[in-house]
């Protein structure tokens, strides 16, 4: 868990993620090595996943914003629906079929990657228009998806501020703040959902794993503002095509898992 929360922590910071991408498997590989019940690995690796984003997400917004990256207004007008679609998303995790989610979500993100790495920047400034209902329909999608998987939303929120004109940096750090909110309401979500269930696992209160999270969020939230840091050095064409890389990494990874399943 220690080696993994480094590279977690540091993607969170530079991409604006939360680094659930990373630390679900892990902590389904460890829990299950553990002889955590096997009916509720994913519900605790999710869970837990979120609680880590929390401070790991508040470390890298604040350090965004010292950059001047984090859009507030858009956060606020955007995020009522990301929570909408968390809240729904959480309440059906439990019974959801996840290789169907899987499979969608790994489309989307190998369309948004190519869209970043096809991307050709405008020379002149592009006004940021995101009317209401891109907002309620991006904001519920992106809560609903990042729900059942543990991640912040940023591989999805990144592309959709892109879209809608805002600068990589921006976007990053709008969407880091955005992260929050999902990993908020997501971790309060597992957190009842555990407990109505009954759960009763191990060093847990819910879905979320104590040691776990003690162990994660001090590095995770360290690496992340050096990651934060880092984003603000590189070019912002580069930066545009990294993170369309990452992305490409990212939909691989799950096309993986869709198959293995």
């Amino acid at each position: 868990m220690v080696a993994t929360a480094i590279p977690a922590g540091f993607a969170a910071g530079l991409f604006g993620i939360g680094g659930g991408l990373i630390t679900v498997p892990i902590l389904f590989y460890t829990f299950g090595s553990a002889g955590i019940e096997p009916a509720y690995l994913m519900h605790l690796a999710v869970g837990t996943s979120f609680a880590i984003i929390i401070p790991t997400s508040i470390v890298s917004v604040l350090t965004h914003h010292q950059h001047k990256a984090v859009d507030f207004n858009i956060v606020k007008g955007y995020g009522i629906f990301v929570i909408i679609g968390v809240i729904l998303g959480t309440i059906l995790a439990a019974g959801l079929e996840t290789k169907p989610l899987i499979l969608f979500f790994t489309v989307v993100v190998y369309i948004l990657a190519f869209y970043l790495l096809y991307l050709k920047e405008k020379e002149s400034d592009i006004s940021i228009k995101m009317g209401l209902p891109a907002k309620i329909i991006s904001g519920i999608i992106t809560g609903f998806i990042s729900a059942p998987m543990g991640i912040g939303g940023a591989v999805m929120n990144v592309p959709i501020l892109k879209f809608f004109g805002y600068p990589i940096n921006k976007a990053i750090g709008s969407a880091a703040a955005i992260g929050f909110v999902i990993a908020f309401f997501g971790a309060i979500g597992f957190f009842i959902s555990g407990n109505f269930l009954s759960a009763n696992l191990p060093f847990s209160i819910g879905f979320l794993n104590i040691p776990a999270f003690l162990v994660f969020f001090p590095i995770t939230a360290l690496m992340a503002r050096l990651g934060a840091k880092a984003s603000h050095r590189i070019d912002k064409k580069k930066m545009t095509k990294y993170f369309g890389l990452f992305l490409i990494i990212i939909g691989t990874k799950f096309l993986y898992e869709y198959f293995n399943l």
